[in-house]
């Protein structure tokens, strides 16, 4: 049982995120205030931190050996993105004496919260002071074909919709 400080947990109680799996991703700014760039006749242009987050998007695999990326973007208030995770990669020495890797991180919290940490760490260091997240992040399990299709088509179609409507919405998948 929740008390009224307590929020329920949005994340799949009987998922486990370590799962090697296609997971779709929304991280907002805190309060959903533009620091990262702003929309104009459809051109998402983006801000120094705007970039930093993009470049530390795309980093996530150097990071993570074991997370691939897929369809992504950085939208003036928040990062959509599509995380694969993926089974712990062998190399050719290990295969050869029948020893794996030792596993890597596991958990797509884990991912999320280092990637926020990292753009949060950037932005301090290059006097973006005041930049904070929303403390959680949205997640859902892309389910099969069809849906990942509708979060591709809904990632790439953003920047137009936020121009348009003026509010972000996750939308259901």
């Amino acid at each position: 049982m929740t008390t009224p400080l307590q929020r329920k947990s949005p994340r799949l109680p009987t998922w486990d995120y370590g799962t090697e799996w296609w997971y779709f991703v929304t991280i907002c700014t805190k309060h959903h205030l533009p620091l990262f760039g702003q929309i104009c006749d459809g051109i998402n242009t983006l801000t120094r931190l705007g970039e930093a987050a993009f470049m530390q998007w795309t980093q996530i695999p150097l990071h993570y050996p074991r997370v691939e990326l897929d369809y992504f973007v950085v939208m003036p208030n928040h990062v959509h993105g599509i995380l694969i995770l993926t089974s712990p990669a062998q190399s050719n020495s290990d295969a050869a004496v029948g020893q794996l890797k030792p596993p890597q991180s596991r958990s797509l919290g884990m991912i999320v919260n280092q990637y926020k940490g990292g753009v949060t760490r950037w932005a301090r260091q290059n006097g973006e002071q005041d930049f904070l997240w929303q403390s959680r992040y949205y997640d859902h399990i892309i389910r099969n074909e069809r849906g990942l299709y509708q979060i591709r088509k809904y990632i790439e179609e953003n920047p137009l919709r936020y121009e348009t409507e003026g509010v972000e919405n996750v939308g259901e998948f």
